[in-house]
């Protein structure tokens, strides 16, 4: 069973961005926290909130799991040593929660996306989730169930008053 990372509002817990699309676009399976090994400028640029998840993905290459099109602005106060924004991350995972994840991923169809990243204990960790794309007709079934949920939410809050 994959381990989860429940964001909370725990103090050790600092949650630095979130990916607002993936819950839209995917159907979330299942979700993994896994470490991101980080220059020093990244992991500042970091606690200044500067990052974005929008339109990256996680693959397995070689035996390890990288994180692709993540963008971590520079950070402004560093030297002419800053990291570069786009760059591939590795992303660090027990051995056999990588094995599960070749597997999945080259015979199921999956894909794995990054949800959030944020900090726990001082350590920057991502939490990936590993999901199926949803089709157009997925996404307003979707819409449709979350506006029907609203609406009965609304009545049965008008009906208590």
């Amino acid at each position: 069973m994959p381990r989860t990372a429940p964001v909370s509002a725990d103090a050790a817990v600092r949650l630095v961005t979130t990916n607002r699309r993936a819950p839209h676009d995917y159907e979330i399976l299942a979700t993994f926290e896994a470490g991101v090994v980080l220059s020093g400028t990244e992991v500042k640029a970091l606690r200044a909130a500067a990052a974005n998840l929008k339109d990256s993905y996680a693959a397995v290459d070689r035996g390890e799991v990288f994180l692709y099109n993540a963008h971590i602005s520079a950070y402004e106060p560093g030297t002419r040593h800053n990291h570069e924004p786009d760059r591939a991350r590795k992303l660090l995972l027990h051995k056999s929660e990588i094995r599960r994840l070749i597997g999945r991923t080259q015979q199921q169809g999956l894909t794995l996306v990054p949800l959030r990243i944020y900090f726990r204990q001082g350590r920057a960790k991502v939490e990936l989730a590993l999901a199926r794309g949803k089709k157009r007709f997925d996404k307003r079934e979707s819409i449709a169930r979350r506006d029907a949920n609203r609406d009965l939410e609304r009545a049965m809050s008008e009906r208590r008053r």
